[in-house]
């Protein structure tokens, strides 16, 4: 099964800002973004269509021409618990040097870690392969395409995963 996983296109929120599952608002660009990724996936047909429940990216859905995703919670953006919405460099928590210092494990102050990620990824993964679809599209966010290119070792496990997705990208992996 061909699944291709499209992380959301830029959003409207402050330079250094610490979000994950909150819903915030996409820029102005959407349009123009969300155009392009339309183009990176003309030609595509697919069986079946998933999307987070977040609003960023249901709106990318709707926009490439499925407005109706099956939303499944577990494709939602790593949860920063008492960390969301705050700028990085404001964030006064002496526990966030031991998120920096192993950030594959340790589990955010009131949110999850990113092993936690990881597994409900491999969850939605392993419950895709017992469908009987050939081509799946996943609206998501750049943790949920980490995770996916992490299960196939296409990307290192250190800190360039933070960096390997644009907005906008669409990463196609095999199952």
């Amino acid at each position: 099964m061909e699944v291709y996983f499209v992380r959301h296109t830029q959003v409207d929120v402050p330079k250094g800002t610490c979000y994950g599952h909150t819903d915030v608002p996409l820029k102005a660009s959407f349009p123009e973004e969300a155009e392009a990724v339309k183009q990176k996936l003309a030609g595509l047909t697919f069986d079946a269509s998933y999307s987070s429940p977040l609003s960023r990216a249901r709106k990318l859905a709707a926009y490439c021409g499925y407005p109706d995703p099956i939303i499944d919670d577990r494709l939602i953006e790593m949860n920063y618990g008492e960390w969301e919405m705050q700028k990085y460099s404001e964030i006064k928590d002496p526990r966030l040097q031991e998120w920096y210092d192993n950030w594959q494990t340790y589990k955010v102050p009131g949110g999850e870690s990113c092993s936690e990620l990881f597994v409900r990824v491999m969850d939605f993964i392993e419950d895709l392969k017992k469908t009987s679809y050939e081509r799946v599209v996943v609206f998501c966010h750049g943790g949920i395409l980490i995770s996916a290119s992490l299960s196939q070792n296409l990307i290192p496990l250190d800190w360039s995963v933070f960096s390997a997705f644009d907005y906008g990208a669409v990463l196609r992996i095999e199952i």
